[in-house]
């Protein structure tokens, strides 16, 4: 299934995506109150059981997307996991994954502008691929990992570079309000078989700028879910972020940030394509 949230009359809901379409879960299963709470029971049965019996409510043009998540419980990202990127940006190998954090406020849906600061002009694209996990736990070994999954998405993790580089610590960079694009909808674990290779593939105004796929990770997902779990209680509806490419904007001579007017687009294969206008904030 894919499956989004989004809004539509006012009302947050989720559901799923078929064609052009989408079957209102959120208005059909009440009990549970977002995508995350059906994540967290377990509840794709009874999602594709109403799935089945058709009749979807909604055009997909008539509804605002919402981040996939809306709001995670932890978002967890992990830096310099493509070895052309770890090159360009001129770091040392490291023998764990480099990880940091993002806020749920700093996340916007498919269709939904990416805003530019007032305070840079700095903002760069980043094209990931976002796991979301289905079964919590601690210690979860790699060889476990995938059954701890729920399903995959796009994810552009926009970065404010300058800000970024203000100390050693990321964090500034990548947590400014509507910088993160999520979407445009969840694609469960079922229809990805484990160990797929998975294409990421990032389009600035329809200009490719980074193009990977998943068997060139350093830090597998696997591993990623193994490490993260090792130190946190990854519970259903946290997100990983799994690394970007090398072709980042602001490693380009010269330099490429997104500006007002720009269009991003970050597609991964078996997934679908997120789409993100760029603003700059008034």
């Amino acid at each position: 299934m894919k499956l989004a949230s989004f809004r539509v009359d006012g009302r947050d809901s989720y559901g799923a995506v078929v064609g052009q379409e989408i079957i209102d879960l959120g208005s059909r299963l009440g009990r549970y109150s977002d995508l995350k709470a059906l994540i967290a029971t377990g509840a794709f049965a009874e999602a594709e059981a109403e799935v089945k019996k058709g009749k979807p409510e909604h055009r997909l043009d008539a509804v605002t997307f919402l981040p996939v998540i809306p709001r995670p419980e932890k978002i967890f990202c992990v830096g310099l996991n493509y070895e052309e990127h770890r090159v360009e940006s001129g770091r040392e190998p490291t023998e764990k994954p480099a990880i940091f954090m993002r806020t749920a406020n700093s996340q916007v849906g498919h269709r939904q502008p990416m805003i530019r600061p007032r305070e840079s002009t700095d903002l760069d694209y980043e094209g990931e691929i976002a796991v979301i996990i289905g079964k919590g736990g601690r210690r979860i070994s790699e060889a476990d990992s995938w059954s701890h999954i729920a399903g995959y998405s796009c994810y552009n993790d926009g970065s404010v570079r300058d800000w970024q580089r203000h100390t050693a610590q990321w964090i500034p960079g990548k947590n400014w309000v509507a910088t993160g694009g999520f979407g445009p909808w969840m694609v469960t674990a079922d229809e990805i078989p484990a160990k797929t290779v998975l294409t990421l593939t990032t389009r600035l105004n329809g200009t490719v700028m980074q193009h990977a796929s998943t068997d060139m990770m350093i830090h597998s997902i696997p591993r990623q879910i193994a490490y993260l779990s090792t130190f946190a209680d990854l519970e259903p509806g946290d997100v990983i972020v799994t690394g970007t490419p090398g072709g980042v904007g602001t490693r380009r001579n010269p330099p490429v940030y997104m500006k007002d007017g720009d269009t991003v687009e970050i597609e991964v294969d078996k997934v679908g394509v997120l789409v993100n206008p760029v603003k700059a904030e008034k």
